[in-house]
């Protein structure tokens, strides 16, 4: 059965349609919003395309930064979802060690969506989009892709991924060229 976009239903991104078992998780990186210091806004908002997108996902899994997101990603990673994203913990601080928690459980990485997120920040006139240490890439059936902390990168990330998402879930899959 194929499903139509709609009021109750969003078009999925690039004009396709999720498959009935397209999940998402969604991590967020960030010790003081971890202890309470303050909210997540980062994982909300990437819940809420992801969900507009189509695709089954919870709420966003809050961890501090460091180990504990190797942790959140590798039980992630056990459920075999479409995707997972995650927020924060991208920049050049001491603290900030997403992407080393990330590539070693990678099998493949995609540089180029990567790289393009960081784009799409410098062209919009943030310069320092260009710190962003973010990686994306695949883990068995997953697509993996850090997004910076903050909401507007968020934001910026997400226009990004919309056009490319579906087709990238696809190809993991084996689909071929449209």
């Amino acid at each position: 059965m194929t499903s139509h976009p709609g009021p109750d239903r969003p078009a999925y991104p690039s004009g396709g349609e999720p498959a009935a078992a397209d999940r998402a998780v969604v991590i967020c990186a960030s010790t003081r919003a971890a202890t309470g210091v303050y909210a997540d806004t980062t994982g909300p908002l990437i819940v809420t395309a992801l969900r507009q997108w189509g695709f089954d996902v919870g709420d966003a899994v809050v961890v501090p930064d460091g180990q504990p997101v190797a942790g959140a990603l590798s039980a992630a990673l056990a459920t075999a979802p479409a995707v997972v994203l995650t927020t924060g913990g991208t920049g050049i601080s001491p603290t900030d060690v997403t992407p080393e928690m990330t590539r070693g459980l990678l099998d493949r990485e995609v540089v180029g969506i990567a790289d393009a997120i960081r784009a799409a920040g410098i062209a919009k006139g943030v310069p320092t989009a260009m710190l962003s240490r973010g990686l994306a890439g695949i883990s068995g059936p997953t697509l993996v892709v850090n997004l910076p902390g903050s909401a507007g990168g968020v934001r910026d990330a997400l226009e990004v991924l919309e056009a490319v998402l579906t087709h990238a879930i696809d190809q993991i899959r084996g689909g071929d060229h449209r």
